[in-house]
């Protein structure tokens, strides 16, 4: 539900299709970076919503219904991942509310792997990131296109259908000849490509779910079970995205938050006093410490740096904010579990390269002697333990870039 001071959006563009009375209502949200001409972006979202607004009424045969929201002015111009627009993508989600997000920016645009993209597509989020800072770049020592190119208009139209349809779950179509194809900018384009006759089907079947589903829990138990029941519904998308997540690789590119977890365990790994706790621990014991202190660990960083969506509280709450939010804290477990083998293999390491071999066995405090492989793993879990808690205490000095490395994107256009 809008609040009182919202301002209304503007439509921008409109195509009845179909007899099954749905449609679908995107959000287009301009991030433009500090100093650069809004109205021309907001010509080039336009045209592009105008363009693409028939392809997709037909290859999904219902309506379809573009809205322009308040142009939302960047920090700095620097490149961004697409994650990083998540937070506000999601709150406009809720706020029109609407059943896709586009973002249109005039910053360079990185996938995961850090490569300059046109533009990315969130299944599971179901917002779409588009840069017209790649659209209009020209090759060397040609002049860079303008906005209002016939050449931008046509790309532009043609990588927003694009991404829209890997936002409703179409995949591509290597050299298929449709929109589906992979995303290429072609100077000579002057039309939008249709949908293969095969997506056209998948699309067609999939329209009764596109309008998203939306609930007002009251109370932090109501929401809780909202997002519960999203997972239950969804659990194929939520298992793709972190299937493409790489969430337990998360920590190595996190130094802060890696150094902060290892740092407090190679002071600990030489007390004695650790020692005598691992080895008198139980197997079972030191593997229920760990998983509890992952499991804490990710929800101390879900909460505690907010990175919940979307971080403004809204009555209404839709399935796929919901869906996102279930994916971002399993990306922070696999995440924290990373975390915890990457402390765990050093540990290990120190205690089988490092440690003279008969030191702890002269320990006094031992009552058998004889030091075994299994203790050498159940001590160095249990220090391992404490170096993810550690972690997930400084894990507020990345918060940004946590998100900026959520990974809920595809690789490529």
């Amino acid at each position: 539900m809008a609040s009182e001071s919202r301002t209304e959006p503007s439509l921008l563009a409109a195509e009845c299709e179909g007899t099954t009375g749905l449609a679908v209502d995107v959000g287009v949200l301009l991030a433009h970076a500090p100093g650069s001409d809004t109205d021309e972006l907001r010509a080039f979202a336009t045209r592009a919503g105008e363009d693409a607004v028939d392809e997709l009424a037909s290859a999904t045969d219902v309506s379809w219904r573009f809205y322009l929201e308040t142009p939302h002015t960047l920090p700095d111009n620097d490149r961004r991942g697409p994650s990083e627009f998540l937070d506000r993508a999601t709150n406009q989600m809720v706020a029109g509310p609407y059943d896709a997000v586009v973002v249109v920016t005039d910053v360079p645009v990185v996938s995961s792997r850090e490569r300059f993209v046109p533009g990315l597509a969130s299944p599971l989020a179901r917002v779409a990131v588009l840069s017209t800072r790649t659209l209009r770049s020209a090759p060397r020592g040609e002049p860079a296109y303008d906005l209002d190119d016939a050449a931008v208009r046509w790309n532009g139209a043609t990588l927003l259908v694009h991404l829209l349809g890997h936002v409703l779950g179409a995949r591509h179509r290597d050299a298929g000849g449709g929109v589906m194809d992979p995303f290429e900018f072609l100077p000579d384009r002057a039309t939008v490509p249709q949908f293969d006759a095969d997506v056209e089907t998948y699309l067609h079947r999939i329209a009764g779910e596109i309008p998203a589903e939306e609930a007002t829990p009251r109370g932090v138990l109501g929401r809780l079970a909202f997002h519960g029941k999203s997972a239950a519904r969804n659990p194929r998308q939520i298992l793709q995205a972190l299937g493409h997540s790489r969430a337990p690789l998360l920590p190595l590119s996190l130094p802060k938050l890696s150094t902060a977890a290892v740092a407090p365990t190679l002071v600990i790994v030489f007390s004695a006093e650790s020692w005598d706790v691992g080895f008198h621990m139980g197997n079972l014991t030191a593997g229920l410490f760990a998983v509890v202190s992952i499991l804490v660990a990710a929800l101390y960083l879900l909460f505690a740096q907010n990175l919940s969506f979307p971080r403004k509280r809204h009555r209404v709450v839709t399935e796929h904010t919901a869906l996102v939010n279930v994916t971002v804290f399993l990306v922070l477990v696999l995440a924290m579990a990373g975390l915890f083998a990457l402390v765990w293999g050093v540990m290990l390491v120190i205690q089988v390269v490092v440690f003279p071999p008969n030191l702890m066995s002269n320990w006094p405090s031992l009552e058998d002697p004889t030091v075994s492989v299994v203790d050498l793993v159940r001590t160095g879990a249990f220090i391992s333990t404490i170096g993810v808690l550690s972690g997930a205490l400084a894990g507020g000095l990345e918060s940004r870039t946590i998100v900026a490395h959520l990974t809920l994107f595809r690789d490529r256009p």
